[in-house]
């Protein structure tokens, strides 16, 4: 349900491109009149773009619909449309698929991120320089205000998603993000969240598929009027990263975007060749992959001596799965995502434990610490050329892209 859909042209200063600023709301009709008006002022003051503004009503109950309509009709740029699906991701999938913009974004109704920050936040898309920005609340010059409930809460989930999958971005759940259109719209296709696990969602696909995130420090005030629940919307953005987890690991989160790649500006320059997969990355696997063999070997000798063999196993390859984890990710796989490393990680050390445990006890009980140490390493040697073998498939195929 449409009522104005407005682009004017404006002063600008890169470019022709043309900005969309949705604003998605439920049961708003207190903070929405305020943040549409304050918005259009700003824009209007200077904003160096064409712009429209965007209201998605998804689901109200409220007054909020009527609101939005009436605004739509005071101010020429604001565009209102209502969906019945609830979900922050809902709003954004169903205006950034239609939106005539070159660069769409969105901010949260409540306005908490301060507006100066806009401009740096579209401009880096505007200019090329980046495909994604978003605002973030984390960096060293951010300047916030909110309880601490919610900056330990918000602190640890990005610390998750850091340590967990090797993002590249500080602040996943900021509402305040710019994209490019011809880029976000593939991007939605494997996008499944239709609520507030939308934005890491959309932020993880972007970095595993080679785009690069630009971030934005800003200064950020609470608003106590909150949708947001912060207990359920942790347990879901927890489903949520699984999930992404296994589709990442399992080479179903690829998709084909247009980025940004280097090129030489000099009309000279002599370029080097791309770096591709070579013997040297296969050589270093090989040598990565005898490494945690001797260790295991040096480990399992005196956990022998106090443990029985299935514990003693297991202890031996704990230590050597965590050293070989990091060594491959460090050395071997370069930018191959973290959550991709560590996921087939933990899924090769079931399958290693428990060919490696079968291998220990069919030893007789005279066999003596050889017999047992040589079963393993055995079964062990057995598993890594499997690996080997799969991995040009699991790992190196990324690298080709």
């Amino acid at each position: 349900m449409d009522t104005r859909a407005a682009m004017e042209p404006a002063p600008r200063v890169l470019g022709t491109a043309s900005v969309d600023i949705v604003i998605p709301v439920l049961n708003e009709e207190r903070a929405l009149p305020g943040c549409v008006r304050t918005l259009a002022d700003f824009l209007d003051g200077g904003f160096p773009l064409p712009w429209r503004i965007t209201i998605v009503d998804n689901g109200s109950t409220d007054a909020t619909w009527p609101v939005a309509t009436a605004l739509a009709g005071e101010f020429d740029r604001v565009h209102a449309r209502r969906i019945d699906v609830r979900g922050r991701g809902a709003a954004l999938r169903a205006a950034w698929r239609d939106s005539p913009a070159e660069i769409v974004a969105y901010m949260d109704v409540d306005l908490s991120t301060d507006l100066d920050a806009l401009f740096p936040l579209v401009a880096a898309v505007a200019s090329g320089h980046s495909e994604i920005a978003i605002g973030t609340r984390l960096a060293h010059s951010a300047r916030t205000r909110r309880s601490l409930r919610r900056e330990v809460v918000s602190r640890a989930y990005n610390v998750l998603l850091r340590y967990g999958f090797g993002a590249g971005f500080s602040d996943a759940q900021c509402g305040f993000k710019a994209a490019r259109t011809d880029v976000v719209r593939p991007l939605m296709d494997k996008i499944e969240d239709d609520g507030w696990f939308f934005d890491t969602e959309l932020l993880l696909l972007a970095e595993h598929n080679g785009l690069r995130v630009h971030e934005v420090p800003v200064d950020w005030i609470e608003d106590v009027d909150s949708r947001v629940r912060v207990v359920r919307t942790a347990i879901d953005d927890l489903k949520g990263l699984a999930r992404v987890a296994w589709s990442m690991s399992t080479c179903r989160a690829g998709v084909a975007v247009t980025r940004s790649e280097p090129t030489p500006r000099h009309p000279d320059a002599v370029v080097a060749r791309p770096r591709a997969v070579t013997l040297a990355k296969f050589a270093s696997f090989a040598a990565i992959g005898v490494l945690p063999v001797v260790l295991y070997t040096v480990v399992y000798f005196p956990l022998r001596e106090f443990w029985a063999p299935a514990t003693a196993n297991l202890g031996a390859l704990v230590i050597a799965g965590i050293i070989n984890t990091e060594a491959n990710h460090r050395w071997t796989f370069g930018r191959v995502r973290r959550t991709t490393v560590h996921f087939r990680a933990a899924v090769l050390f079931v399958a290693n434990y428990v060919l490696t445990t079968m291998a220990v006890l069919t030893v007789p009980p005279g066999g003596g610490r050889l017999a047992e140490v040589g079963a393993v390493v055995t079964t062990y040697c057995l598993l890594t050329v499997i690996r080997f073998t799969a991995l040009d498939r699991w790992v190196f195929s990324r690298t080709r892209n």
